[in-house]
């Protein structure tokens, strides 16, 4: 009987060793790193929420979600159309976070499905949105600024659900086949454009070089020309000044044959003249040797 009694003992006071180390270990919970611990209480969500770490709780009555605060990312394909009604096919990544303070209300209201609730239809709007008010073309050559403002609509409609925006990226755009091939086309056409007139350019530097070479042939044959002109000029004027009537005289002389011109007529004064010349430069001519 004593022994049935002792191992008695020993049994409840092992269940009970049991029962308290159960109720221990469920009054234990750790929240990891980068969480927020939300405390439910009979399914009633408290206000009051854990940091991350060891923490206590009352066991079997109160239960901890941990709610992720930690940078995540949300990527999703989006269909848009521009304001030229071209179809805008779009890869969009979303750095977001759930903030601290919030997560209990996010919890209570949306639950831990807050990417499918809320991130995925306001992402849509929001591209569909800003995506509207710009061409394809505008889409390709502002994508930053689109990419800003499709950023600052989503953050200002999730900021209410205590989800911040952290960095929106816009992974690619992608146009239909018709559009990408007009897009090629004036991409060639532009580029024959600038080969056109980069020939018109080189063509007419050419012709200025041509323009200016003749130019300048031409100021070398004019100056040529001037001081040739310049020249026949100084020289006739030296000749016109070396040529005084004495000289003409015996220039005459040096060239008459000693023939008197037959003149008729009463007009005697050129033989007159002749013979006065004559007789002045024989008598010049016999008087420079006594000299």
């Amino acid at each position: 009987m004593a022994n049935t009694v002792k191992v008695g003992k020993i049994i409840l006071g092992a269940v009970v060793g049991v029962i308290a180390l159960a109720t221990a270990a469920a009054s234990m919970v750790t929240v990891p790193a980068g969480h927020t611990g939300v405390v439910v209480t009979m399914g009633k969500v408290s206000e009051n929420t854990m940091s991350e770490g060891f923490n206590m709780k009352i066991p079997f009555v109160q239960t901890v979600e941990c709610v992720n605060n930690q940078l995540q990312v949300y990527e999703v394909d989006a269909t848009a159309v521009s304001r030229d009604l071209q179809t805008v096919s779009s890869r969009i990544a979303v750095n977001y976070r759930v903030q601290a303070t919030h997560s209990a209300s996010i919890y209570r209201n949306i639950g831990s499905h807050y990417e499918t609730v809320v991130l995925m239809p306001v992402v849509q709007e929001s591209v569909k949105s800003v995506t509207a008010q710009y061409t394809a073309e505008e889409l390709i050559t502002e994508r930053s600024t689109v990419g800003e403002e499709i950023k600052a609509l989503l953050a200002s409609k999730v900021e209410e659900y205590g989800i911040y925006i952290e960095k929106f990226n816009i992974v690619n755009f992608d146009f239909s086949a018709e559009f990408n091939e007009a897009i090629e086309q004036k991409q060639v056409a532009e580029q024959n454009l600038i080969k056109t007139k980069t020939e018109q350019e080189q063509a007419l530097v050419i012709a200025n070089a041509e323009a200016e070479k003749k130019i300048i042939a031409a100021d070398a044959e004019a100056s040529a020309t001037l001081k040739k002109a310049q020249a026949e000029a100084d020289a006739n004027k030296l000749l016109n000044d070396s040529l005084t009537e004495l000289v003409l005289q015996n220039r005459m002389l040096d060239k008459w044959d000693g023939v008197l011109p037959k003149v008729s007529g009463s007009d005697s004064s050129l033989l007159l003249d002749v013979g006065e010349t004559a007789s002045n430069t024989s008598g010049t001519n016999q008087s420079t040797p006594a000299q």
